[in-house]
């Protein structure tokens, strides 16, 4: 039988084979799969993308979008993000954005954007997208989530967009119906505080969610506005939260709170998880003469940015993704020179001869010319 049902196969595999190298012939230089982008893009086995179907202003400079992703994706946990994958001027940019609601039955996704000035991506994002829209998509990533078997009593402390990964995981435990917010029973083990800094209440996202999760009893809801209370001090920590001793901090926004929220909960041996969004400069590195050896460019980049940007703003291609140095996107081999990461101050070199034939591996975004260097790339 099974002697039997190869030779029967073996003909269908054999017209399989000839029928697909006539349709590439056909279709030469494009491949048959790329006429099946332009019908079912979402379809399973494609490359991953997501459609947009629907856009929501959430401020003046931050919206929020509903997303189909394709077969492909595979789900995530609330506080994950995903990089987000946007064709401009030709170029491919990527970039990260935390996804904003807990696993949904209709199976969308959203992230919440906030236009950076002279952005490549979120301006796109924020004012230009359309329902309809194609997005490139990779799937989701991250570890600021909560532990399956972790602690109950917790502290949120958000600023501006770091509101995003935290109110996917607040989203999760207590859905919001037409009814009103849900508390479920397995949410009921939960004490949450959410601390949350923003310039102004208008600048404020998702004011109006948090609102109403604190009217519902869900959380305790701290707000901070810099034009009403002005900046924030830590030393008040004690006396906006008075059982701070009590909970599990999980911060989210700039890298200079983040970095005072550190100290301040190393000193005091409290426990405390952390994501941002931008690298926080703590030591500059000296600058330099950056060299792309395969491209030709040379780069004079300064001692206080990543390589990555100012390579970019020259116009140089780079690879990219969270620009925060946790998804290994960017990384390029050092051929010659040092370079000085901007969150440690720590020295990478590159000597010929006596470093590998490959280079050293160094992340673009988080790395500062100190010195000359020759990037292979």
């Amino acid at each position: 039988m099974l002697d039997g049902m190869s030779t029967t196969l073996a003909p269908r595999s054999r017209w399989r084979a000839r029928a697909l190298k006539i349709a590439e012939a056909a279709t030469a230089p494009l491949a048959p799969g790329d006429f099946l982008d332009l019908f079912a893009p979402l379809r399973a086995g494609a490359e991953l993308r997501g459609r947009v179907e629907s856009v929501h202003p959430e401020t003046a400079d931050a919206a929020t979008l509903v997303i189909r992703p394709g077969s492909d994706w595979r789900g995530h946990v609330p506080g994950q993000y995903l990089r987000v994958g946007v064709d401009v001027d030709g170029v491919r940019c990527w970039r990260a954005y935390s996804l904003t609601h807990g696993p949904r039955a209709d199976g969308r996704i959203s992230i919440t954007v906030k236009s950076v000035p002279d952005g490549q991506v979120s301006p796109f994002l924020v004012r230009h997208t359309k329902p309809g829209t194609l997005l490139h998509l990779e799937q989701a990533a991250g570890e600021f989530v909560l532990p399956v078997a972790g602690p109950r009593k917790l502290l949120f402390i958000t600023a501006g967009s770091g509101i995003t990964p935290v109110i996917g995981m607040l989203r999760n435990l207590y859905p919001s119906t037409d009814s009103g917010v849900l508390r479920p029973a397995r949410s009921a083990p939960y004490d949450v505080v959410v601390l949350h800094v923003a310039p102004s209440e208008p600048d404020s996202i998702f004011t109006g969610d948090l609102r109403k999760l604190a009217t519902a009893g869900a959380i305790r809801l701290v707000a901070r506005y810099d034009d009403q209370h002005g900046i924030l001090d830590l030393e008040d920590l004690d006396a906006l939260v008075p059982d701070l001793g009590e909970r599990t901090t999980f911060a989210c926004g700039p890298g200079g709170l983040l970095d005072a929220i550190a100290t301040h909960h190393e000193e005091r041996g409290l426990p405390l998880f952390t994501e941002q969004f931008r690298v926080s400069t703590v030591v500059a590195g000296e600058g330099g003469s950056v060299r792309f050896e395969k491209s030709g460019v040379d780069v004079e980049c300064d001692g206080a940015r990543p390589i990555l940007e100012q390579a970019e703003e020259a116009g140089v291609l780079m690879p990219s993704g969270c620009r925060m140095g946790i998804c290994y996107t960017c990384v390029l081999p050092l051929r010659e020179g040092a370079v000085r990461d901007l969150r440690t101050g720590e020295l990478t070199t590159a000597v010929p001869g006596e470093t590998s034939d490959g280079g050293v591996a160094i992340q673009t975004c988080i790395n500062a010319a100190a010195g000359p260097c020759q990037i292979d790339h």
